[in-house]
């Protein structure tokens, strides 16, 4: 338990960072003079912690899983330290100002930061038999629901009040070096309570080409899909240069894997029709998780006309509903077994929240919005834990690094694909309903990592009617797009196959085709 602790509080640490840093960054904007590179703050980490995630699942299933953590961890921290540095010297050779040495050393940060969420859910799966592992597993959705409540809490306020808390170091600086003591807490968890978790088998050599391809491909490819569509649309020159490079990068990736003793990815795991289904079903729910956080605040602030604060608060029933849906599923997974049934009521929970959010009116009252984000909420709590449980039951242990890592990995990507193109739905719906004076670039979306920037018009005053109607059309449109992404979840997971949940980490039962 001690260990588990450990390896939650790093988790924690990852997850946190994911929101604390998006309220700072009018402040760190505004103090680094950097306003052109802003979305690279959020777009470096983005591109690390996905193109790593594969990587630290193979190092896993080489080396020593305690081994592998201390080094994530390390990495995080060292990189937190840098980014509470930046620009704190001055420009520096190579580095540039002080922006730019933000952006490289958030890139830094993911690195270590890819090693919290890919590494937890492996020790997890070695502490822990699949028929208990629900009820630990429900935990994780805790720590996300948890770190999206008190991450923009508390990078608000420190931010605001945190100036002269340490002599001389701006509050924004302190989002980052908050992750220094709470880093040393979960290491000190790690070496002296986990214990080393070997492989069985002695490891083979470590495919470093396969490595540079798959960061070559999947670097191009979150960058292509994270830049702005209103100004680097689908088929410009610098989209699809990067989307061609990332294609013949992942093929060659792909080409090397099926061909080398040791890939980085065993492709084989595709013919494990439990890995391949709910793989898919938890690529199309990341998207769905991020349709709704993103364009929720949007809804708030231009077109009821609430405050940046009340509609970042608005958020919490949410983060309140996967907290609960998460642990109630793992208890009850646990408990009664039938992973299946929790998976499909949680996504039919999930249509019907999106169902009343898609048909908002204009002037839906702001307690009703609330529940709705609710009901999402306790939907979305069991695809945290359930479908990573369902892939690792049906892996056997030698590959669990490998298959709980693609599993995050499908989650993350999923994600970033889904918030560009329901970007794009919201930009073209808008331009086909704002008022000729209000359609400008400037107004409109950005999606960014961290949530969407406040299109012009509506940051700087109350939204025109006009443009609340617009804004409500777009959005609607955007959730009915979402819904899409849940039915085809759902329909992923009615083919998975459910197969008993194992007493122990031996024995895997076979899925048959």
């Amino acid at each position: 338990m001690l260990t588990f602790a450990g390896i939650l509080l790093a988790m924690f640490l990852g997850a946190l960072d994911q929101t604390i840093v998006s309220t700072a960054l009018p402040r760190i904007v505004a103090d680094l003079q950097g306003l052109d590179r802003f979305t690279w703050v959020a777009t470096a980490y983005l591109v690390a912690s996905t193109a790593l995630v594969p990587i630290y699942g193979k190092l896993a299933d080489m080396y020593s899983r305690r081994t592998i953590e201390v080094v994530a961890v390390s990495i995080f921290l060292v990189g937190s330290m840098l980014c509470g540095l930046a620009g704190e010297f001055g420009p520096l050779p190579l580095l540039g100002d002080g922006m730019t040495q933000l952006v490289v050393f958030r890139a830094i940060q993911g690195f270590g930061g890819a090693g919290l969420f890919a590494m937890a859910f492996i020790i997890i799966a070695d502490l822990f038999a699949p028929a208990e592992r629900g009820r630990y597993q429900g935990f994780t959705g805790a720590v996300f629901g948890t770190s999206s409540v008190l991450g923009p809490l508390l990078g608000g306020f420190l931010t605001d009040r945190g100036t002269g808390l340490i002599p001389g170091v701006a509050g924004w600086r302190l989002v980052f070096y908050v992750n220094l003591p709470l880093g040393a807490l979960a290491l000190w968890f790690i070496l002296t309570q986990m214990p080393p978790l070997r492989p069985t088998t002695e490891p083979k050599k470590f495919d470093f080409l396969s490595a540079v391809l798959l960061m070559v491909g999947l670097g191009p490819l979150v960058v292509a899909l994270q830049l702005n569509k209103a100004t680097y649309g689908w088929t410009s020159p610098l989209t699809l240069g990067l989307l061609a490079v990332a294609v013949a990068a992942l093929g060659l990736f792909v080409g090397r894997s099926l061909r080398h003793e040791n890939p980085i990815l065993n492709f084989g795991l595709f013919k494990n029709p439990v890995f391949r289904t709910a793989n898919a079903a938890l690529f199309l729910m990341g998207g769905a998780f991020l349709g709704v956080i993103i364009f929720e605040p949007l809804f708030m602030v231009s077109v009821l006309g609430e405050t940046a604060t009340r509609a970042g608060i608005s958020l919490i029933p949410m983060s309140l509903g996967v907290v609960t849906g998460s642990m109630l599923a793992g208890q009850m997974v646990s408990r009664f077994g039938h992973y299946k049934r929790w998976m499909l009521a949680g996504l039919s929970l999930l249509l019907v929240g999106l169902s009343l959010m898609a048909t908002m009116p204009i002037d839906v009252p702001y307690y009703r919005v609330l529940l709705y984000l609710a009901i999402c909420g306790l939907g979305l709590g069991p695809t945290m834990p359930l479908y990573t449980l369902a892939v690792q039951n049906a892996t056997e242990p030698a590959l669990m690094g490998q298959a709980t890592s693609a599993s995050q990995f499908f989650r993350q990507i999923g994600g970033a694909i889904a918030a560009s193109v329901l970007g794009t739905v919201l930009t073209l719906t808008l331009a086909q309903n704002l008022p000729a004076t209000a359609a400008s670039p400037a107004t409109q979306q950005t999606v960014v990592a961290e949530g969407p920037a406040l299109p012009a018009a509506t940051a700087t005053g109350p939204p025109t009617e006009a443009m609340r109607q617009a804004f409500s059309k777009a959005i609607s449109r955007v959730y009915f797009f979402n819904i899409f992404l849940v039915v085809g979840g759902l329909i992923m997971t009615l083919f998975v196959p459910e197969l008993p949940l194992r007493k122990a980490n031996e024995n895997v039962p076979v899925a048959v085709e």
